[in-house]
Parts: structure tokens; C-alpha cells; sequence
């Protein structure tokens, strides 16, 4: 499918979600989008400069930290010992409330570990998911409520990579995505019966399985991966979920994992290699999917039902900037805001149209794939090597206000999304995790 641009279809925007204040539960946060309604957070900051405290991490990891009041939640590896574990820290000072090591064994590629799902958390559990399958619950003093292995349940994961999509919490229901090969890959996925792709939904309090709904794909190898995570969205007073991946981005009956509308593919000669990264994002009138490999990204109407077309499709890029391979664009005070994760560009997008506000180069000498932050009236990114890049949200040109490089010695790949709640910053290095506030 070539680019294309589509006209400006009007639609009502999406019911916002009701926030916890001050908490940051989840990977993509309060509103499931990027945002976060936090002020009074420091505009300009370094390793010295407001900064409330400092943690050691025993180990790297692409999960983002999760704050619930005066918790923290980090998933982690400990490369010493080459575990898993799982970490509460103090929110206030940074001082660590208990550790327990859940798992051994911390990758099977050099590019990831099983530390990359985000934890989840609600006001009386936190839940901590690993690449390796295993899902296991705390209650916020630490003990341990319950445990499972999916893989030993379902099956063992069919990735060529690690698997990495976060766990979601949403009306009451813990939901996990698995959208991976149909058959094996260099030894991984069963050989006992057959590799599916489903959305699995259990119940938070005992992880009993709720419901399993499987999600059939015309993608073939490696573009069944998805490492997406489901993306919860309101729209007109109908709850989603959406998923990304296979080739297509479709909507699911959270209650039941049942179809509802289904849009594909960004990929019609069935080019093998395009596994999917970017989750889906709700941008008031639209859904977006981001095409991986520089492709673009599809604006699908948000509220429809059934087998789409692509006259249903409000918008699709025909900029190359506006495109993103591993970064999940953040919707932010009614804007888009898409980093290309490539070329090193942020992308301000009007949601109804597609209309490129502004684009701006991020000085930046390595990759940004961590996914944008919006709160306090800007937007917080960091690249590979730990430089983190603060600019301006809105206004008619890109307005670059902050850059400080946070890293330790040896970052390269880093991977977590910042995070913002109760005033302050949670910003993740390879071996340090920063909280920086006033």
C-alpha cells in the first residue's frame, strides 16, 4: 500500500479515562496514553541538579518504574547472580522496602532480557512479568499472593526475540498479549500442539484465567511478533482493547476478548520480517497503528465495527519522518506527538487530520526507542546512551529546552520510558534509578 492522505473526518473525542492522581500504575501510564497531569516538575535537571534521590539497580532492564503512592515498583534483572528480580523502593527518600528474586536466568539474545515487561500496579497488588513467562503477584508489603508460568501453561513463547509486552490492568481484570509465531523459531514454541496467538484475561485476586481469546493473523514469520502491549480506550462510552501486531491493529470486547473491529494490513505482500513494536495509542478521534521499518502510520476512526476498509482509515502519513519503529507515540493535551525512532525527529500531529504541526531534530547521536513522556506542559525523552531531551509541548514550532545527559558508564541500548508522579521524575539508566523533583 502506498502513502496516502485522506481527508479530515470530524469525530467525537474519546471519554477520558478516570486518573488515580498523583500515580503512575502502569507502562504508558494514568490514561494508558503517555500523559500524566503532573506540575511543578523540574524543567532543567542533571546528576546533580534536583535530584531527591538516587537508587543502585543490580542490573539492567527496559521496564519502566511504577509509582503507587509512596511505592516504587522496578523489575530488574541482577546481573551478579543472573536473576530476576522483583524491587520496592520508598517513593520519598528511595530507600528499598524489600527485594524478592523471583526467577534465574536473565536472557536468550544479547540485545534484551527478560526485565523489559513493565510492572502494573493497583492500590492493593503490584504484578511483575518477565519475558521468560513468569507472572507473579505481591501485595505492596511484599508478600506473594500468587504465581504463574504461562509458558508452562500455554506453551513456550515463539519469538526469534525476547518477549516484552507489558501486563494491563483494566476494569477489573488483569490482561496479557501473546502474539508470536505459528510455528517454532531456532527451538522456541511448542512442539506439543499448536503456537497461537491469543489475549489472555485473568482475575487480578487469584490469577485464575478468565477468558482466552485467540487473535488469527494472516502475517507470516517473523511478522506474527508483536511486542506491543494492549492499549485500554473509551470511546463514546464503548471500552476497548486495542492490539497491534500480525499485520493488523484490531479492537477487542474487554469483557469477553470478543472482535469488534479489525483494520490490515500496513503490510499486503506479506513481507516476513516486519515484526511489530509500538503498541496502539487512542487519539481522540482516531486509533493509531505505526507501520514498522520506516513505514507509515494508519489513523483508523475510532468507534467502528467489523472487517474495515481503508475508507475507514482517517489518515495515513506521507511524511517519512512521521513514521516509528520502536517508540509508542504519546498523546498529550489533544496532540500526537510521534518520535521517529531512527531518525531522531519528534513529530507534533493534529489527531483528526494527520496535519504535521511541527517536526523537530532531536540532537541525539544514538537511537531514541524509549516512548515519550507528556506532563507539566512538555515532553520528556531519552535516547540509547541516557541523554534525555526536554521540549516544549504545543505551540507552532519545536522548542528544544532542556538536554542533560544522565547515563552511566557503559549504557548503550537503554530502553525505559520515563515516568512522572507526585511532582516528580522517575528517569532509569543502566544502573541507576533517578528521582528528580523541586
Amino acid at each position: 500500500m502506498k502513502p496516502i492522505h485522506l481527508p479530515s473526518i470530524a469525530v467525537a473525542l474519546a471519554i477520558p479515562f478516570c486518573t488515580t492522581a498523583g500515580d503512575w500504575p502502569n507502562w504508558r501510564g494514568p490514561t494508558f496514553n503517555g500523559a500524566s497531569t503532573e506540575t511543578g516538575l523540574p524543567e532543567k535537571f542533571s546528576k546533580t541538579e534536583n535530584v531527591k534521590w538516587t537508587a543502585t539497580m543490580p542490573g539492567s532492564a527496559a521496564a519502566t518504574p511504577i509509582i503507587w503512592g509512596d511505592r516504587v515498583f522496578v523489575s530488574t534483572t541482577d546481573e551478579s547472580t543472573k536473576s530476576l528480580l522483583a524491587i520496592c523502593l520508598r517513593r520519598t527518600d528511595g530507600s528499598e522496602l524489600w527485594r524478592r528474586e523471583v526467577g534465574f536466568g536473565i536472557s536468550r539474545d544479547p540485545r534484551s532480557n527478560f526485565a523489559s515487561p513493565s510492572p502494573v500496579a493497583d492500590g492493593e497488588r503490584v504484578f511483575f512479568f518477565y519475558g521468560n513467562g513468569d507472572l507473579i503477584c505481591f501485595n505492596h508489603s511484599g508478600d506473594q499472593l500468587w504465581k504463574r508460568s504461562i509458558t508452562k501453561d500455554y506453551g513456550e513463547f515463539a519469538f526469534q526475540w525476547t518477549f516484552s509486552s507489558s501486563p494491563v490492568l483494566f476494569d477489573g481484570r488483569l490482561y496479557l498479549q501473546i502474539l508470536q509465531r505459528d510455528v517454532p523459531v531456532n527451538g522456541r514454541g511448542r512442539s506439543d500442539g499448536p503456537n497461537e496467538s491469543f489475549l489472555l484475561a485473568l482475575d487480578p485476586k487469584s490469577g485464575a484465567e478468565l477468558w482466552r481469546h485467540l487473535r488469527p493473523s494472516e502475517a507470516r514469520a517473523e511478522s506474527l511478533e508483536a511486542f506491543s502491549t494492549p492499549i485500554p480506550s473509551e470511546h463514546e462510552g464503548r471500552k476497548e482493547l486495542l492490539i497491534a501486531g500480525g499485520d493488523c491493529i484490531s479492537g477487542h470486547d474487554p469483557a469477553t476478548g470478543k472482535e469488534l473491529w479489525r483494520w490490515g494490513t500496513w503490510n499486503p505482500t506479506r513481507i516476513t520480517h516486519w515484526r511489530l513494536v509500538p503498541s496502539p495509542l487512542a487519539a481522540g478521534p482516531v486509533v493509531l497503528a505505526c507501520a514498522p521499518k520506516n513505514d507509515p502510520v494508519y489513523a483508523v476512526r475510532a468507534g467502528l465495527s467489523g472487517t474495515l476498509a481503508d475508507s475507514d482509515l482517517a489518515w495515513v502519513s506521507s511524511q517519512r519522518e512521521v513514521s516509528s519503529d520502536v517508540a509508542t507515540p504519546l498523546y498529550y493535551r489533544e496532540s500526537i506527538y510521534l518520535l521517529n525512532t531512527d531518525r531522531r525527529v519528534l513529530n507534533r500531529i493534529e489527531p483528526a487530520t494527520g496535519k504535521v504541526i511541527w517536526s523537530g531534530d532531536l540532537p541525539s547521536r544514538s537511537k531514541l526507542e524509549a516512548s515519550p513522556l507528556g506532563a507539566d506542559g512538555r515532553i520528556y525523552l531519552m535516547n540509547h546512551d541516557g541523554v534525555v531531551f526536554v521540549v516544549r509541548a504545543g505551540g507552532e514550532q519545536f522548542d528544544l529546552l532542556h538536554e542533560t545527559d544522565m547515563s552511566d558508564e557503559g549504557d548503550r541500548e537503554l530502553r525505559s520510558s520515563i515516568a512522572a508522579a507526585h511532582g516528580q521524575l522517575f528517569i532509569r539508566t543502566g544502573k541507576t534509578l533517578y528521582c528528580i523533583g523541586k
